[in-house]
Parts: C-alpha cells; sequence; structure tokens
C-alpha cells in the first residue's frame, strides 16, 4: 500500500489519507479476485462488514472482512476479520483477534479492472 494523497481538508489531525492496496489470492470472492486494485483510506473508522486491510500478528497483511469488535488477549480493542469465502485464507478464525491498531486502512473501492465502490455488508 502507498499513499496516494491527501483531502483538503484544514485539520492535520482530521485528514483522511488515502491509498491503493492490491489483492493477492481467493479468500474474498466472489466480492473480490486476485489482481484487484482498491482505493483504500487510512485513519477512518471501522465499521462492521467494512472491507480492511490488516495486519495480523504474524506480520502477514491482508484484505478482510471486519465482523465484530471485540477485545484481545491483552484487553485492547480489536476486530474479528473473516474471509469471504471460507475455504479460501486465512483468517481471524486461524489467528484470533487483530488489534484495533493493526487494522491498517479501509477499502473505500475497487479501482481496477472493474470499478465499484464497496459499501459494508450487512454482518450475519
Amino acid at each position: 500500500m502507498r499513499e496516494a494523497g491527501r483531502d483538503g481538508s484544514s485539520s492535520a489531525g482530521r485528514r483522511a489519507r488515502w491509498g491503493m492496496a492490491l489483492v493477492r489470492g481467493r479468500s474474498m470472492l466472489p466480492l473480490l479476485r486476485p489482481g484487484d486494485r482498491l482505493l483504500v483510506a487510512y485513519r477512518r473508522p471501522v465499521r462492521p462488514g467494512a472491507v480492511v486491510v490488516a495486519r495480523f500478528s504474524d506480520g502477514t497483511v491482508a484484505v478482510k472482512r471486519a465482523t465484530q469488535r471485540r477485545t484481545t488477549r491483552a484487553d485492547d480493542p480489536g476486530w474479528w476479520l473473516l474471509s469471504d469465502n471460507p475455504a479460501e485464507g486465512v483468517d481471524s478464525r486461524h489467528r484470533g483477534v487483530v488489534a484495533e491498531t493493526d487494522v491498517l486502512a479501509v477499502a473505500i473501492a475497487r479501482i481496477w479492472p472493474r470499478p465499484r465502490r464497496l459499501r459494508p455488508a450487512v454482518p450475519d
């Protein structure tokens, strides 16, 4: 992911930072396919159902769906992250809760190859 620009707000603490993420693997099928490029926003609040870019405890950075707020083993706030395609990839079922500070960005839209805004899915 790379930072691509900033919005025009006047407060430095409120500026959204934008970047791009590349989808690898089949864990987010059918919504996202390997090779899809996403527009992501840093410093954006995460809501249940949102597609996010997160770092798991082993350092792996992945695109997953945030499903529930939970607490980590250290009682810090975190998120339960799942794949849309549970037969593929690794998610919180394998690695546990991801600390809120390790949720790096929220995906706003797929920008290539089939541009589409990504709206949060309604959690089950």
